[in-house]
């Protein structure tokens, strides 16, 4: 008997007992075992290798307010961060005190009225996303599709609808990837604000909703579900739980971080079985350090093996799944994709990675529209470029409003992001990271990486300076990336490329212009190359301007000590 299937025939000890009292989804059994030296076995399928670019709706219950995020913890913290802004006073204004209407309520006002997913994945197709990514469910602990597990899902409450089967379907007739995102493995101490009250005021001392149970509903909407399904409160806080900053040191786990039961572990080892064997999505991600629940419980590895030996199932012998956790070692990076949350990598990594980011908050706020402070197609064009320079993908969020469309801001970014991916998208799909990742300024400024990532604008901003190089697949063309636009006449000097046009047939183009180049090559290989004077410009040029170079041999240039550069 292999020893997957004995662990599998042992789940209903370690996850919750006897199988007659409550049932535990099988794992699926195949090469991957629940440990980390099996699943280090893994390598990171070719479509996503080439893909490079992905969307993402991280759309659910918490973008009702349209308040931005983490909506759900912070509607209850009168002491909340400041980058969280008004959100305890604005849900005392809106809605009413958490007592009375607390998050229960929010998501029963979430109807998803204008979604469209037909209309929004051909956008985000036409804008060059080649794989897509919906938010399965959040720290808000809700599920937006029909869960067999979770009676707070979106088919039962709020929209009425199975969000995740209208996504799955509309990306897939459009040839695009499909992926999920599961966060709700940190609900047991996300919410444990709900657990207080007011220290001061007109309800001071009057307890919010966060322990209400289902014989408090009668009578009233949500009659029948039971509110700790949702806020999975009924267990002591954490040590320092008044403290807002705490959860982020406590977020593998420790540090006085209260640990979760045996049946909530279940539950959500189940839920998350349920969302991969209905939906198989291409891709998972995960907002946890390493997998879900790790180390305090097997279930993320579990879940790990199931998806892996499942993928291999659904793709006749072929693993095609990407799995994304964060925080890893180097010894975790090889048995899934790291993801780098609100940042990058500050050199090429040895194995594929992603970075996750948004145009604006992760959930929608209003306020960022109406200011006008979405992140720049150019500074997404750049960090594309960056990443992809470096071995990496970026999954772009593009927030949704609460009823499932976009607003004018963000699709006039968008649309710049589209106009140069149709002129430079060779130079970025189904490349690989040249010997070097770029050259210029900004490189000996690069922010380290904090946590989970989150240096993203912290260095020195790329201009015209700055290169980035990526290379075809067969290694033959090399795209050199200029991150702004030189001035016509202006003279660009290569200096850490090295060429040798053995065979004569050396090109260089610029991606997009049919005039010529005036260009040449020294006699220590070094690339020279004019600007052309251009009647009418390309404003997409402003963001990068990408070369063509080709029929060379190309190598990196030695410094006098004979190193490479």
């Amino acid at each position: 008997m292999r020893k997957t299937e004995i662990l599998t025939m042992l789940a209903a000890v370690v996850l919750g007992g006897c199988a007659e009292r409550e049932r535990v989804e099988r794992m699926q059994t195949g090469p991957f075992e629940p440990a980390w030296e099996s699943l280090s076995r893994y390598e990171t399928p070719e479509w996503f290798r080439d893909a490079k670019f992905g969307i993402w709706a991280h759309w659910g219950p918490q973008c009702a307010p349209e308040r931005g995020d983490w909506y759900a913890r912070f509607m209850y913290m009168e002491n909340a961060p400041s980058w969280a802004g008004d959100i305890f006073a604005y849900h005392r204004q809106r809605y009413g005190h958490p007592s009375q209407f607390g998050f229960k309520d929010v998501i029963h006002t979430w109807k998803a009225e204008n979604w469209d997913p037909d209309k929004l994945l051909a956008l985000y197709k036409r804008v060059g996303a080649r794989y897509f990514v919906a938010l399965a469910n959040h720290h808000d602990n809700f599920d937006n599709w029909d869960s067999k597990y979770q009676p707070w899902n979106s088919v039962k409450v709020g929209p009425k609808k199975d969000l995740i089967a209208g996504w799955a379907e509309a990306a897939r007739r459009q040839g695009l990837r499909f992926g999920v995102s599961v966060h709700a493995s940190h609900a047991w101490t996300w919410y444990e604000p709900a657990q207080g009250a007011d220290k001061t005021g007109p309800y001071a001392g009057v307890p919010y909703d966060g322990k209400l149970t289902k014989a408090d509903g009668k009578g009233l909407w949500w009659e029948g579900l039971d509110p700790q399904d949702l806020y999975a409160q009924n267990h002591p806080r954490s040590a320092d739980a008044e403290d807002p900053s705490a959860i982020h040191r406590q977020w593998d786990w420790g540090n006085g971080a209260s640990v979760p039961d045996e049946a909530y572990c279940r539950k959500f080892y189940n839920r998350t079985l349920n969302l991969l064997n209905r939906y198989r999505p291409d891709l998972i991600y995960f907002d946890d350090t390493a997998l879900p629940l790790y180390p305090v419980s097997d279930v993320g590895l579990r879940i790990a093996a199931h998806y892996y030996n499942s993928s291999i199932r659904w793709n006749k012998g072929k693993l095609e799944a990407v799995l994304t956790g964060k925080v890893l070692t180097p010894e975790q990076r090889r048995c899934m994709v790291w993801d780098i949350e609100r940042g990058t990598s500050p050199q090429i990594e040895p194995l594929p990675w992603q970075t996750c980011t948004c145009l604006g908050s992760w959930h929608y706020d209003r306020r960022i529209y109406e200011q006008r402070r979405y992140k720049s197609a150019k500074t997404v064009v750049q960090m594309l470029v960056d990443i992809v320079s470096k071995n990496g993908n970026l999954l772009l969020s593009v927030p949704l409003r609460s009823d499932g469309t976009l607003d004018a801001e963000e699709e006039r970014i968008l649309e710049e992001i589209a106009a140069w991916i149709d002129v430079n998208g060779e130079a970025i799909y189904a490349t690989r990271p040249w010997k070097v990742y770029g050259e210029g300024p900004a490189m000996s400024e690069a922010a380290p990486i904090r946590g989970a990532g989150f240096n993203e604008g912290r260095g020195r901003p790329l201009t015209a300076e700055d290169v980035r190089y990526t290379v075809s697949k067969d290694g033959r063309t090399l795209y050199v990336f200029l991150m702004g636009r030189p001035a016509a006449g202006q003279t660009v000097v290569l200096k850490t490329l090295r060429l040798k046009n053995a065979s004569g047939q050396g090109r260089v183009n610029l991606l997009g212009w049919a005039g010529p180049i005036d260009w040449s090559v020294d006699s220590a290989g070094r690339l020279t190359v004019t600007w052309p004077a251009m009647e009418t410009e390309r404003p997409f040029d402003a963001f990068t301007c990408v070369l063509k170079i080709s029929g060379f041999e190309m190598d990196v240039q030695e410094s006098d000590a004979g190193e490479k550069l």
